[in-house]
């Protein structure tokens, strides 16, 4: 942090989805506090805790986005530098390559701007437009899914101590995940293309960190979706989890594509899920929950789905029990 010089600008994109006819986006306006997501030691560590939660968001300002056709589409971003872009753009799987990425570029479009912008205003995004041969889709929570994270532990003392004191690199993914998640997003042609959307309840000051994550270990890209730390504290009694707002969103978007869910059985996933599942039946192909090591919350998780019999349900303890029954159901290869 330079206490003399403002630091450059940036826009973080955050990896989204849409359709042939549907662009939806969206990110984020900051000052580039230069994260080092490698860092070690215990002071680095603190520090960049500090530098994703205490942000210098950029307010109320114009950006544009650019296809790779030229077509522009414009935005302003909020009081916290958050934007979005949802509009109805024609043709855009012909823009996506093979896998259904649509590349595209963000800049700041806002000639007052007299700071420094780094990457020379170009900010490069993707948006995930699933391909027609898609058997199904994965949604996938993150936290005690694929990355141990500790939010069984008694006052969530490990989810403070894995996410401060640990760098990205540092951090295990469960065992087998990755290969799983690969064995998903092939299908069983083994060369399919199948969308993975990651979902978590985390806020999006953790996006980068839960990127390189991902990246680092080698799972399939796809979508991650979080929320906003300010919606953390302002939650009403009665208001749905953002992470079921999100996951409905999806399904709405892909109302032709079955959908297999993946969580734990530590904190909602289950009661998320088999409310999805319900509002949802004919879009729900499976649901697989892993064990946690929490008598009280194992066994409520199993009385949930003790007569449920609409869908595979399968609580797993390990990566390998999900690809045998995965395999089993002609999901995977």
């Amino acid at each position: 942090m330079n206490w003399f010089k403002k630091d450059p600008l940036q826009i973080v994109i955050f990896q989204s989805y849409g359709t042939d006819t549907h662009f939806y986006m969206r990110g984020r306006a900051l000052e580039d506090e230069t994260i080092n997501l490698e860092q070690k030691g215990l002071f680095g560590l603190l520090i960049n805790s500090w530098k994703r939660f205490e942000t210098d968001e950029i307010k109320h300002t114009e950006l544009k986005i650019t296809l790779p056709n030229q077509t522009i589409l414009k935005t302003t971003t909020d009081d916290h530098g958050y934007f979005k872009i949802d509009e109805q753009v024609d043709e855009l799987m012909a823009l996506a390559n093979a896998e259904g990425w649509l590349n595209f570029e963000a800049a700041f479009d806002d000639v007052n701007i007299k700071r420094s912008i780094q990457n020379d205003n170009r900010f490069p995004g993707e948006l995930l437009i699933p391909c027609t041969n898609a058997d199904y889709g994965v949604i996938s929570d993150i936290d005690d899914t694929i990355i141990h994270t500790g939010v069984v532990s008694t006052l969530k003392w490990k989810v403070l101590l894995n996410s401060i004191f640990k760098s990205a690199t540092s951090r295990i993914p469960l065992e087998g995940a990755a290969e799983f998640y690969h064995k998903l997003h092939r299908g069983v042609s083994g060369d399919n293309a199948n969308p993975i959307f990651y979902v978590s309840h985390s806020p999006w000051n953790l996006y980068r960190y839960l990127e390189f994550f991902l990246k680092q270990n080698t799972f399939p890209k796809g979508p991650i979706l979080l929320r906003s730390f300010k919606d953390i504290f302002r939650k009403k009694s009665g208001d749905q989890p953002q992470k079921h707002i999100e996951i409905v969103n999806i399904l709405k978007t892909y109302p032709k594509l079955q959908f297999i869910l993946i969580g734990d059985s530590g904190e909602h996933d289950a009661d998320i899920y088999i409310d999805v599942a319900n509002a949802f039946p004919s879009q729900v192909a499976a649901i697989y929950l892993r064990s946690v090591k929490h008598k009280k919350k194992m066994q409520r998780v199993k009385s949930l789905f003790k007569d449920y019999v609409q869908i595979p349900v399968l609580l797993v303890n390990s990566s390998s029990e999900a690809i045998e029954h995965a395999r089993e159901n002609n999901f995977i290869k």
